[in-house]
């Protein structure tokens, strides 16, 4: 996809869209940062149905750590993983009380030394919390990118790199949010919806299915690394 390519995508998702976000609930940045972490392998909705009480009683690295690990998991023994995620919560609120003042960084190295936390997370959390130009790769994002062609990649940092490449101004912060809500709920992973697309011009998909009810090709992508499923 060629960048004058690139910039009308962004301009279309914009249009229908100005003001992207995540569809995590929170209301803070360490919140914000739990939910992240809560969110591998698990749906916002799922996330979000957990946290909704969890949220209402623990705002600060503190009140988790007085919660514990037990009160934790009766919170969120809903999502998937919820044992090894709740150690690493109480753990990552631990070291932020201890190393950062009970702050959450804006700096991406000092989150990915935090437990449970890794790059994808680090990203999502410098872009929602901080407004910084960054790009996580999950599955749709992975998906999106190498059926339009827009930044191919066999891994997960190859992708990034190549939106970092790519994307213009002003699109940079919020590509990551349009991207993961076109794959969430147009491009999707078995059936995407190709005939209510408003970029499928643009898109280099082999396969696009440009009725509705019409069974789709096998999908001829990359092969998916295991990093974006978390």
């Amino acid at each position: 996809m060629k960048r004058d390519q690139i910039f009308e995508f962004f301009r279309r998702l914009a249009e229908a869209n100005p003001a992207p976000e995540t569809e995590l609930a929170f209301g803070n940045t360490y919140q914000l940062l739990v939910a992240v972490v809560l969110s591998a392998q698990a749906t916002d909705v799922g996330v979000n149905k957990a946290t909704r009480a969890l949220f209402r009683i623990v705002h600060t690295p503190a009140e988790m750590v007085a919660l514990g690990e037990a009160g934790l998991k009766e919170h969120i023994k809903t999502i998937g993983l919820f044992n090894a995620k709740a150690k690493n919560v109480i753990a990552l609120s631990e070291m932020l009380i201890r190393d950062h003042g009970g702050e959450v960084p804006n700096d991406r190295d000092a989150l990915t030394a935090l437990p449970g936390v890794g790059r994808k997370t680090a990203n999502v959390v410098l872009n929602c919390a901080f407004g910084a130009e960054t790009f996580a790769v999950d599955t749709h994002i992975f998906r999106v990118c190498n059926r339009t062609g827009m930044a191919r990649g066999k891994t997960v940092l190859a992708v990034e790199k190549g939106l970092e490449k790519k994307v213009p101004e002003p699109f940079r912060v919020g590509a990551h949010h349009w991207l993961i809500l076109h794959g969430r709920y147009i491009c999707k992973a078995r059936k995407p919806e190709c005939w209510r697309c408003p970029v499928i011009d643009l898109c280099r998909y082999k396969d696009k299915i440009t009725e509705r009810g019409t069974m789709p090709a096998p999908v001829r992508t990359a092969r998916r690394s295991k990093e974006t499923a978390t």
